[in-house]
């Protein structure tokens, strides 16, 4: 008995090692059922029709189309809205099953695909022209999103702040031409000055 519990806890390396190879730093997503996927797309396409029915009812409200007028356009955009999240969801869901990765790639040929499944009935080079863009417009910003949690930077450590040039410019800060530069000094100085009081 005493050699059965020497040897138990002599070899706690054994629960350590399986602990340790469940913890990958970059995990490749399950396979997700079929079910999933059209459960997916049935969701996404009623949430994709909701938003672009209000959206639709909105537009034919500014647009001064009166109430049913403003329901023709919120049928429209309701139609292409729930087309284009419900055909995105479920391509992407095959492809994260099939690929076994859910990266850009899976993102551009979703894309691709609705943008064919938004103007199916027509010639062929619309389809080809709806599929690139919609694509490429997929692919880039799924990019972009990949992109966003790596390109953070941690204010936590005073050392990391020290370290870096004091001369460069914040990503996407241009400065202004001189024309607007003008113009913005001059508005600000119009806040800044007293108002007279109003005479009555």
């Amino acid at each position: 008995m005493a050699s059965s519990e020497m040897a138990s806890s002599s070899n706690p390396e054994p629960e350590r090692d399986a602990e340790e190879t469940n913890l990958n730093p970059n995990p490749v997503a399950p396979p997700v059922a079929p079910v999933v996927c059209l459960m997916r797309f049935a969701s996404d396409s009623a949430a994709g029709g909701f938003m672009g029915s209000i959206f639709g009812y909105g537009k034919g409200l500014v647009n001064k189309r009166g109430l049913r007028g403003s329901f023709a356009d919120a049928g429209s955009s309701a139609k292409t809205f729930a087309i284009l999240s419900g055909v995105h969801s479920l391509v992407s869901c095959f492809l994260k099953r099939l690929r076994g990765k859910d990266d850009v790639i899976n993102a551009g040929v979703a894309g691709c695909c609705t943008g064919v499944a938004l103007s199916f009935p027509g010639a062929p080079h619309a389809l080809l022209q709806s599929c690139l863009t919609f694509g490429a417009f997929s692919f880039v910003m799924e990019g972009l999103n990949k992109q966003q949690p790596a390109s953070a930077k941690s204010l936590s450590s005073g050392q990391e702040i020290a370290k870096s040039p004091k001369n460069v410019l914040p990503p996407f800060t241009l400065p202004l031409p001189p024309t607007l530069m003008e113009g913005f000094s001059s508005f600000c100085k119009s806040l800044a000055k007293p108002r007279s009081p109003i005479p009555r």
